[in-house]
């Protein structure tokens, strides 16, 4: 499983030293979905930290600062209707091509962890003056 998921924490995407103590906040974890039993993978890897805390708050992946985008889709709910359903969906607004282009990049390399085995791509489009981001999925 930390193979697979990069040896990376699926809430955070941060590393996770599997040295470090499981009892260390940033130590590793396994993460079940067992309370999402449509889950395609039912168990990932996360830190200690943030799996407990995501126990007590609903997960939410940040969109990182770097990036500009105006109105981001709250991706752990674009990834649940993606892996469910399949199909195409907008996940944010850039004012330019260049940092449309870098937010989709982002997003197809960071759903390759936070859902892994679901292929996801993203498209650009132009539209009222500003770049249109959309993910998709064709699993049905």
């Amino acid at each position: 499983m930390a193979e697979r998921d990069g040896r990376r924490c699926w809430v955070c995407d941060e590393a996770v030293d599997l040295d470090k103590s499981v009892n260390d906040p940033r130590g590793p974890s396994v993460d079940s979905r067992t309370a999402d039993r449509k889950a395609k993978v039912t168990e990932r890897l996360a830190h200690r930290g943030c799996n407990t805390r995501k126990g007590a708050v609903k997960v939410v992946i940040a969109w990182p600062d770097h990036l500009y985008v105006v109105e981001p889709a709250p991706l752990i709910t674009v990834a649940g209707r993606l892996e469910r359903k399949g199909g195409r969906e907008m996940v944010g607004r850039c004012p330019t091509g260049r940092d449309a282009q870098e937010a989709a990049d982002w997003l197809v390399d960071r759903f390759s962890r936070l859902v892994p085995g679901l292929p996801v791509t993203a498209d650009i489009e132009p539209g009222g003056g500003q770049f249109l981001v959309f993910l998709a999925s064709g699993r049905r």
